[in-house]
């Protein structure tokens, strides 16, 4: 790793403003998806350092919630700066690690810094209520107070905006926190911590432990000082983290899993479509949880469509994320090559033709071919699972009425798009779709400024916008007699 600033690469946990090992001196190897070679460990921790954590974050709370805003903002305001002058070596650990193309990982921290931006500003409006009273000898007035130790666990496919997305307004209001990244993507968030290390956070507000999941996890849903947990992962895994929370009825968020529609009406503009279907569906290799997963095409328009879209795929270019050109890297590991695998042979049981693609890539390991498939069957398994990987499978619909019923039928209400041109039918098809985000002509709806969070399924709480702050505070009423 080629890296201008060598001391953010860190094989440690960072712990009470030290970076310790485990306690037993054992490792987890980390290895890049597209070489399969191993590029370093870090410390297998477990229950015991997972508490010490959260201890050290509860040492530095009184401290912390009791600073001004401004001082917090200013804080944040530093480790935004020193992230965005260590951008290019933020972006190829990511690559190294998670392997998605640099270019991808450039915008990723740019991407995760705008949070820390944001939020630095936000910190400085919170704001309470006066609630006029009935008598008149009376004022109810409503403050917002941090709810105190926010524990956060993050996923792999964005190592880097997955923590500023939860940490900065975590941080903003006054709660210290303690994150457990994904295992296959820890040195993102090692790196991140170096950068508040410098900005100068003080001890026990940020903390970042490596290590076991199971272990680490029901340590932070179980311990009593934590007050706070936020989620992004999988919906099978958030329902347990749910579970384990309600035994201390903690305050939760959580982003689950997703399995986003993108719908393209008749009057839509084909051309900008297909763009936006690559932009949705193909972006880190479809391993996010707003990748349009299933595609609706107006049968007066499919055949057109599946041409220019198909054209579209068969150009993107597969391969090690630090090389030039490169739109697309491998899958994380070989489990979720195997579920794309199941996913395109079920299709092609139950009726689906191959467009594009369909089978491992030539370049073998993790790789697989970006995969278009036509005529694909309500009752294939790629219908109703979330595939998270680079297969985009299309069908027809004839009326709204008819696509509407086919994105709603799912558990899942996190993204969904659609393309057209008639305002009426803009209007009415984003207020019946189920989903929390709707992109209405584009297939990149996220930034900072919006409240991201779905429906049903797919959890719990907003992250980002003005939003964002409220999942890590807590209203408080005081009654205010004999004035």
């Amino acid at each position: 790793m080629n890296l201008k600033n060598e001391k953010l690469f860190k094989q440690e946990c960072f712990i009470n403003g030290d970076w310790v090992k485990s306690n037993n001196n054992q490792t987890l190897d980390v290895n890049n998806p597209s070489s399969l070679e191993i590029i370093g460990t870090v410390p297998k921790c477990g229950k015991e350092e997972t508490k010490i954590a959260i201890e050290a974050a509860n040492s530095s709370w009184d401290d912390w919630k009791a600073r001004p805003a401004i001082e917090r903002s200013a804080l944040l305001r530093k480790w935004f700066n020193l992230i965005e002058s260590n951008h290019e070596d933020l972006a190829q650990i990511m690559t190294m690690e998670q392997g998605k193309p640099i270019t991808e990982s450039r915008g990723e921290i740019t991407y995760g810094a705008s949070f820390v931006e944001w939020f630095a500003e936000e910190a400085k409006r919170v704001y309470g209520d006066i609630i006029p009273d009935r008598l008149t000898d009376r004022r109810i007035v409503v403050i917002k107070q941090p709810v105190g130790v926010v524990c956060a666990i993050t996923p792999w496919n964005f190592p880097s905006s997955m923590i500023t997305r939860k940490c900065a307004p975590a941080l903003a209001v006054g709660c210290p926190v303690v994150i457990k990244p994904a295992s296959q993507t820890p040195y993102s968030a090692l790196a991140l911590a170096v950068l508040a290390e410098e900005a100068g956070f003080p001890k026990g507000v940020i903390n970042i432990i490596t290590g076991s999941a199971k272990e680490i996890g029901e340590e932070m849903t179980s311990n009593a000082i934590v007050r706070k947990v936020s989620f992004t992962g999988s919906t099978e895994v958030g329902k347990i983290l749910l579970a384990q929370c309600s035994k201390t009825v903690k305050k939760v968020s959580m982003e689950l899993g997703g399995h986003a529609p993108f719908i393209v009406f008749d009057d839509a503009d084909i051309d900008e479509a297909v763009i936006g279907a690559m932009q949705s569906k193909f972006r880190n290799t479809g391993q996010t949880c707003v990748c349009a997963n299933r595609i609706f095409v107006h049968d007066k328009i499919y055949n057109e469509f599946l041409e220019k879209f198909s054209s579209a795929v068969s150009n993107i270019k597969v391969g090690d994320g630090l090389e030039d050109g490169v739109t697309s890297g491998p899958m994380i590991d070989e489990y979720s090559l195997k579920k794309v695998k199941e996913h395109v042979a079920d299709a092609v049981n139950t009726g689906a033709k191959i467009a594009v693609g369909g089978d491992i890539h030539k370049l073998g390991g993790n790789f697989y071919q970006p995969t278009v498939l036509s005529n694909v069957s309500t009752k294939a398994k790629i219908t109703f699972e979330e595939t998270f990987g680079p297969v985009a499978p299309l069908y027809k619909f004839t009326s709204d009425e008819e696509v509407i019923r086919m994105a709603n039928d799912t558990p899942y209400g996190l993204a969904s798009y659609f393309y057209s041109r008639d305002i009426g039918r803009a209007w009415r098809i984003a207020e019946a779709l189920e989903y929390g985000i709707v992109g209405v002509n584009t297939g990149l709806p996220s930034k900072a400024e919006i409240p991201f969070g779905g429906f049903k399924e797919s959890g719990l709480g907003r992250e980002g916008s003005k939003y964002g702050l409220d999942d890590f505070l807590e209203i408080k009423y005081i009654n205010m007699a004999g004035i």
